[in-house]
């Protein structure tokens, strides 16, 4: 009977630690000095970067990449998701940013409990992005920072955060 009690004690918790949702959020990495231009692609350094993370979330096993329209967050996610073999898709911006950042957290949230999900934003929606899915303390992102990765985790109603860096160090 303890050990039936001790299996089934064992089996709840495991099943119950595998039921955290994961969620990456990185901003786009850097871009080609473009004036004028509103959707610029990535730098060779933005390319760079875009490499390294997929190397850094080599084990992270994305089952959804979201991302903006916007070119240069498809090129960042890009290696990430052919390495995973995991769908990618584009959040519209119609509405503007505060439309885009409930479109995304409602995104992830109906995603499985167990989901992992990497989201590719910009320096104004990735802090709101991580407000949005339950963590307050989300610093806002200056325009030269490039290397912050935020991931989360979600479960019942907890959010637990580690926010790291990643690739070259940024500028700012």
């Amino acid at each position: 009977m303890k050990r039936l009690l001790l299996a089934t004690a064992v089996s709840l918790l495991t099943a119950t630690s595998a039921m955290a949702q994961t969620v990456y959020i990185v901003r786009h990495a850097e871009k080609v000095d473009a004036p004028g231009n509103p959707d610029p692609a990535l730098s060779e350094a933005g390319q760079a970067r875009a490499a390294v993370l997929a190397d850094a979330l080599r084990d992270a096993h994305p089952v959804l990449v979201l991302t903006s329209p916007l070119q240069r967050t498809i090129q960042t996610a890009a290696p990430t998701a052919d390495y995973h073999s995991a769908p990618s898709e584009a959040v519209s911006l119609d509405g503007g940013g505060a439309a885009h950042v409930a479109a995304t957290v409602a995104r992830v949230r109906a995603l499985p409990a167990d989901a992992t999900v990497l989201i590719v934003g910009h320096s104004n929606t990735v802090p709101l992005i991580a407000r949005g899915l339950g963590y307050a303390e989300a610093a806002d992102m200056p325009e030269c920072e490039y290397d912050r990765m935020t991931r989360l985790t979600l479960e019942g109603g907890s959010v637990m955060a580690v926010v790291s860096r990643y690739g070259a160090a940024s500028s700012c």
